[in-house]
Parts: C-alpha cells; structure tokens; sequence
C-alpha cells in the first residue's frame, strides 16, 4: 500500500543514525517524562472504546466556514496572518512568504479511503484553488499530519518541503524531488532560499510510524517559522515538557503559538497535550497569541468534538492567556485578534432546531460513534 510509505536507507539513514536521539532502531524522546502527566490509574482504552466509546465526538451539522482567498489576495497589514484550515493545517503568511504546516486535504486521517477517522468537512479551500505556497513544513508522519493524497497533489508543483529526520523517505516515494526536501534534526535550521525566512526544528514529545513495524523509525519535532519581523512556533504533536523553556531561550519570544489541544485521553499524557497542558505549555514558552490547533476535524480520542474549545475557553482567562480562534478558513492578524466568539456552538444549536419533534417514547441517540462507513 503506498500510503505507507517507504522505510529510509542508504545516506538518509546514516544521517539518521548519526542524530544524538537515534537509539539503535528509531528515535526516542530525551527528556524525563513530568510526573503526572499519564495517570496511571487510567488504563489504555480498548480498541472498542476507541471506536464507538465517548459522547458527542462528532458535530451534528457543519462547522461555520469561510473563504479566504480575497483576504489573501492582499498582504497582512502587520506582516503576520494565520489561516487555520482544519486540524494542524495553517496557512502562516509571514515575511511576505506563504508557509502551509502538516497539510492535510485527503478525506481520511488513515492509510485507506475507506476506513479510519473520517474528517467531518471539506477543507474551506480546495488543495487545487489555493494560491501558490513557498514552503510546506511537516512535524511528523501519522496520518493526520502527512497526507499521501495531500502530498502526491503538491508533489505536482515545486514546492520545497521542509521536515524532520527520514520523512524524506515518504515524501520522495510520493513524488516529491530530492532536491526540494530538506529534514531536520532538533536544533537545526533551514533558510529558505533568496528569502529572510528560516524554519528550526526544535524538541517535541511523541513518536512516529504508518505501519506495525516502524515505530520511531523517523523523527518528531516542533517548528520554529522565523522572520526578520516575527517568530511562530509549530508544536505538531507533543506532551507536556521541559525542553519547552529551553525553547523559549534559544528561539523565542513567539509572536504566534500554535498548540495542539485535541485528540487527548488522560492515558496518553506523555505524548499529546490537551487543554490544560497546552496552557502550561504555551507559559514555558513564554506566552504569545495563542492559535489551538489539533481539533474540530477528525475525531481520534473519545471525548466530545469541541471538548478542547470549550476547555480553553474556561481555563484560558485564569492562566492569563490570549486566545487567537477563529472560523475555518477565517484569516486572522495576531496583533489584531479581537475576543474570541464560540462560533463552534452555533452547530448544535443548528442542528437542533433543524431536527424534527419525535414522540416522548423515542429516544434519539446522543451521539454519532466514530466514522467508519
């Protein structure tokens, strides 16, 4: 199946093996794991669980969207503006560049279109109408962040691709040229050709794998997209950890930061943050305009679809921070965010208005299980 990928060989794998985080057969995390973060009175959930288990982990109606193309058809006013398009992918224009992170247009976070996490609208903006972009940056390569559909149709133009250690591998069998993939160990840095912006992959907490057989065979990090005016940080997919100071010192203070917040189940603690843990995450590295991404599109954990928004909007005044949420496909200035509006709750309260009365004998069901039509 070429959704797989390929595994990585020759000089990408000696580059590979070289990297102070190889660990004889793949990648490890690096840093003590904070006490806490996996309650270990919690058990894993089953595969059962996974599939039908949980409430509400899908909305009753679409998601208020927009387009944004006559917004980008002109420049940001403060030179930094962030569309997010679903899940972990934003487009960033900054530096007068267009950087597009984790794309993901294909219609299902798997390796088949006919089963896995179905995502629960099209993306605002079709793959073949966006404007041209200058650089694709990928964290990782589960499948809700590289796309074989995705990467195959950009694989077509001559985008550069930036990633971290052996996603190469992926990317290159897909269809995208060598000489447009540049990856990454933590710490190192890429500027894009005849520009002034670079991208710095720094420490993230989680693994990697597409298949049963290469877990942590490729690297994971977050991302740095500097400029001589601004500075966003990327976090992909991640726990809760101490190299986020460490981060702050070397490449902060952030103008934007984009943090994961979806897909979380006390269980995994270590590898992905949820709300909470993203706003503790967000202080260590210093604050800064806060864009949540990893959330509202495909449902891969079992709590309910706008868990994390509803979460952040309750914590995120008390912990001090500036949340950036906007609309699907809705572009938005960090320096000129306004307050945020809960726009994600219009789609019950549509969706309820629209269903039709049933006697008191019928009881509907509360929630749609997890897709796998």
């Amino acid at each position: 199946m070429r959704s797989l990928g390929r595994r990585s060989a020759g000089a990408r794998l000696e580059r590979m093996k070289a990297s102070p985080l190889w660990a004889g057969n793949g990648f490890r995390n690096v840093h003590p794991i904070i006490p806490g973060l996996r309650d270990p009175s919690v058990p894993m959930p089953t595969l059962g669980e996974f599939i039908c288990g949980g409430v509400r982990r899908v909305p009753r109606g679409p998601l208020p969207s927009m387009s944004p193309l006559e917004s980008w058809a002109r420049p940001p006013a403060s030179g930094l503006r962030a569309t997010w398009l679903g899940h972990s992918t934003v487009l960033i224009e900054i530096g007068g560049l267009r950087v597009l992170t984790d794309p993901v247009w294909g219609p299902r976070a798997s390796p088949s279109r006919l089963a896995g996490p179905k995502r629960f609208q099209p993306v605002p903006v079709p793959l073949r109408a966006m404007p041209p972009v200058d650089l694709v940056v990928v964290s990782h390569d589960h499948y809700d962040h590289l796309d074989y559909p995705t990467i195959r149709e950009l694989a077509r133009s001559e985008v550069p691709f930036v990633t971290s250690l052996g996603v190469g591998a992926h990317l290159e069998a897909w269809g995208v040229s060598p000489e447009r993939i540049v990856e990454l160990d933590w710490w190192e840095s890429h500027r894009l050709p005849h520009s002034e912006v670079s991208v710095t992959a720094a420490p993230s907490q989680h693994f990697s794998g597409r298949g049963l057989k290469d877990r942590n065979a490729n690297l994971w990090s977050s991302l740095v997209i500097r400029s001589p005016r601004h500075t966003v940080f990327f976090s992909g997919d991640t726990g809760l950890t101490t190299q986020y100071q460490l981060i702050r010192e070397r490449l902060g203070p952030f103008d934007l930061v984009m943090l994961e917040v979806g897909a979380f189940h006390p269980a995994w603690g270590d590898i992905h943050l949820g709300p909470e843990n993203a706003l503790k995450a967000l202080g260590l590295l210093g604050g800064g305009p806060f864009l949540p991404v990893h959330w509202g599109t495909f449902s891969l954990a079992m709590h309910a679809w706008d868990q994390p928004a509803e979460a952040l909007l309750e914590m995120a005044p008390k912990a001090g921070a500036r949340l950036v949420m906007p609309r699907l496909g809705e572009p938005v200035e960090p320096a000129h965010a306004e307050a945020v509006e809960p726009w994600w709750r219009v789609v019950d309260r549509t969706a309820q208005k629209s269903e039709p009365e049933v006697p008191a004998a019928i009881t509907l069901p509360e929630t749609m299980p997890w897709p796998i039509d």
